[in-house]
């Protein structure tokens, strides 16, 4: 078994490419939370369900490894693929798509400093209140909006890793997130959302 601490990601390409096993390993290690957290936060599924697509994801880019192209980041080749696997199954399953509410409240942090200043938030119980109510907006929105407020303000991509993950223009994320902030206050307003900011 390899040491995955010292390897980079160009490191890790290279073995699994010459089809090292043990290599694939430091690919698993360094990136199965975090696209299984993807998954979840874009899907409806419970975590099994998610875990079983995550394996076909990491199947899919050991088979693919040779096609990885170099001047992109592996990081965007990953979430490509990941977001392909599991918006395929959900068209194949006829299910409605919906930010997970398993999601830790943490994660969601970044949505309220996009709304308001979080600091202004008295104590933990109004924070859990705003995060469902950032939630239930999130779950009304599109579903091209809300892939890409969720690479943006919870996986912390930028612009240009979003256009490579869901292969869109950049000034396409741009407007879409400009899209979507105008349509959030409308609905925090619907949903006395400032109330809370």
């Amino acid at each position: 078994m390899i040491d995955c601490s010292s390897k980079t990601d160009k490191d890790i390409i290279e073995f699994v490419a010459s089809w090292d096993i043990d290599a694939f390993y430091c690919v698993v290690n360094k990136y199965e939370e975090k696209l299984l957290k993807y998954i979840l936060r874009i899907t409806n599924i419970d975590l099994e369900e998610a875990e079983n697509l995550l394996q076909e994801v990491f199947i899919k880019v050991y088979k693919n490894i040779n096609e990885f192209n170099d001047s992109l980041t592996f990081s965007s080749w990953l979430y490509r693929i990941a977001h392909n696997i599991t918006i395929d199954y959900h068209r194949k399953n006829k299910n409605k798509i919906n930010v997970s509410l398993e999601s830790p409240d943490e994660d969601y942090i970044n949505l309220i400093d996009l709304i308001g200043n979080s600091t202004s938030i008295e104590n933990d119980y109004k924070k859990k209140e705003l995060i469902k109510k950032i939630i239930t907006i999130l779950d009304l929105v599109d579903l091209k909006y809300r892939e890409v407020l969720i690479l943006k303000f919870l996986e912390e991509k930028n612009y240009w890793e979003i256009s490579d993950i869901l292969k869109i223009p950049e000034w396409t994320v741009a407007t879409l997130i400009n899209r979507w902030k105008k349509q959030f206050i409308i609905k925090a307003e619907e949903n006395n959302l400032n109330t809370y900011i």
